[in-house]
């Protein structure tokens, strides 16, 4: 098989969290066609037990400590050189000499797929001037921090407004220096087109996301038993992201007190690693549990009746939402959450952004179970039809070689 570089912003293992799911995905699906060469960065010290796992996909790799606070620092010297915050804070002396031995002595590599800008630089040099380049920017990355921005005052918001209009200019580079860039869905490549001369559209493309649907499966046998409170509702995913907190406390201050006084009965759990001092707090609230990191998402959302995706800021495809479809659940969602998702009609009638219909809905689906069955059936064979890994990730091995 053909030598390929592949380069993460992050460890690809485990899938547990949004981006290590896809970054894991596509490492399995270019192990199957190449002989991988991965370098990517350990920003969690208990994903260091992984790596030999990873070596059944991998020709060779180059996996290296990331220190918050040494990386922040080092991003701060994005206000001297005018780049994009993100660039110096990935900017590591090892990983460009070792991409720099690579690209050298394996005369037989020409070929590099590249997860997130901030990994662009590594090849973004004449040593790689050679390479076909694929570069996964998954979402718009910009347009998040100026959603940040809209969301601060003051210095934060400077600092954000910045990083938006320095990143969004780099992500037009990379887009017309690489021979192609994928995003998570349509709506996403759309957006981005939007921003580029029309001589660049041509290199912008879309590759779902998609789901372990054996895995993902209610009728897994491998799910594994939890004391768990029922009737319950869950939201799942990584509690340090600020999206994702976003949502939880905004779903704790203006649905969940409504909804526990309409269903006392009802405990919401919030599942995911790392929860913030704010979302912490949120387990004090009557009937909330904040699990922080678990073996396991899918007990979880199991046991509930419906799953909530409260999002109030995102881009890209939402996997906790393909996931809850993926394990036959019913889900309350934003329209923000179900961007980029082929929802079925009729679970595109739970897509509501008002906290009071919110309330409605989730009572709606606790009542009438049959109406709850239907939904999550439906919901399961989407996935099924057009979601699954192998079949989304198809069109990459096109890109690769063009």
């Amino acid at each position: 098989m053909e030598p390929i570089l592949y380069l993460c912003h992050r460890i690809p293992f485990p899938p547990n969290k949004g981006d290590k799911i896809r970054s894991f995905n596509i490492l399995k699906y270019l192990s199957a066609h190449y002989e991988v060469h991965l370098g990517a960065f350990v920003d969690d010290e208990s994903d260091w037990q992984y790596h030999d796992e990873l070596k059944k996909y991998c020709k060779s790799t180059c996996l290296l400590p990331m220190s918050k606070k040494r990386s922040t620092l080092k991003g701060l010297t994005a206000f001297i050189s005018g780049t994009p915050i993100t660039v110096p804070y990935y900017a590591d002396w090892q990983m460009k000499t070792w991409v720099k031995q690579l690209i050298t002595y394996e005369t037989d590599l020409d070929k590099a797929v590249i997860f997130s800008s901030s990994m662009a630089q590594y090849v973004d040099n004449e040593d790689a001037a050679y390479l076909t380049k694929v570069i996964d920017f998954v979402d718009v990355d910009s347009d998040k921090w100026r959603q940040y921005a809209e969301s601060k005052k003051g210095l934060m918001r400077f600092v954000y407004h910045r990083e938006y209009k320095k990143l969004a200019k780099y992500e037009k580079y990379i887009c017309q220096s690489f021979q192609a860039s994928i995003f998570v869905s349509p709506q996403e490549a759309k957006h981005f087109r939007q921003q580029l001369p029309e001589a660049e559209h041509g290199k912008v493309h879309s590759i779902l996301n998609g789901v372990d649907t054996s895995y993902f499966n209610s009728a897994a046998d491998d799910i594994p038993n939890i004391e768990s409170k029922t009737p319950c509702i869950c939201f799942t995913g990584a509690m340090d992201y600020w999206a994702n907190a976003d949502a939880v406390i905004w779903f704790a201050h203006e649905v969940w007190p409504t909804l526990k006084q309409k269903l006392p009965e009802l405990t919401f759990y919030i599942v995911g690693g790392k929860p913030t001092a704010e979302v912490a707090k949120l387990a004090e609230q009557d009937g909330i549990e904040v699990t922080g990191r678990v073996a396991d998402v899918r007990p979880y959302i199991q046991s509930s009746f419906c799953s909530v995706a409260p999002m109030r800021i995102a881009r890209g495809i939402q996997n906790k939402v393909l996931e809850a479809m993926s394990m036959a659940k019913p889900l309350v969602m934003t329209s923000m959450a179900a961007e980029g998702i082929d929802i079925p009609t009729q679970q595109s009638a739970f897509i509501i952004d008002d906290a009071e219909k919110m309330v409605q809905a989730i009572s709606e689906i606790y009542k009438k179970p049959e109406l709850a069955k239907q939904l999550g059936q439906t919901n399961r064979k989407q996935i099924e039809d057009n979601y699954q890994w192998q079949a989304v990730l198809a069109p990459l091995t096109h890109l690769i070689s063009e």
